[in-house]
């Protein structure tokens, strides 16, 4: 699998794309194609301390990220795009119409990446392809 998203880092880049025009659309998109009204927000699962819609997101482009780009150059650069993505997204929301900056989802956007960065930092120390 990973041999697949590193051969196709298009993936990585039409989510983001996509992710971006999630976040920078005034209201809610996804609650207009479902709901039919752009003010209702679909929820996955209800929030805990964070926000878990967004945590998911995050988690989710996350792990798409590291199986795309393998060298330890890539990954920094990688690191540093994610934080700087889930804080500079969430900002925005105190400019756009029908949106609005929250600390729990700026938390879920930050949590969902460094979970990620743990988990791949624990496989690479003690995981089955350590020699």
């Amino acid at each position: 699998m990973i041999k697949f998203f590193s051969k196709y880092k298009i993936i990585f880049y039409c989510i983001n794309f996509f992710l971006i025009i999630l976040y920078l659309y005034p209201g809610s998109l996804l609650g207009l194609i479902i709901y039919e009204d752009k003010r209702i927000q679909p929820q996955i699962t209800p929030d805990f301390i964070v926000s878990s819609n967004h945590f998911y997101v995050f988690f989710f482009i996350s792990i798409i990220g590291f199986l795309s780009f393998i060298k330890p150059k890539q990954i920094n650069l990688l690191i540093i795009y994610l934080i700087f993505l889930s804080i500079l997204l969430e900002i925005l929301h105190v400019f756009i119409p029908e949106r609005s900056f929250q600390w729990s989802d700026l938390t879920g956007n930050i949590f969902g990446v460094m979970i990620v960065i743990i988990i791949k930092n624990l496989i690479s120390k003690y995981g089955p392809f350590k020699k």
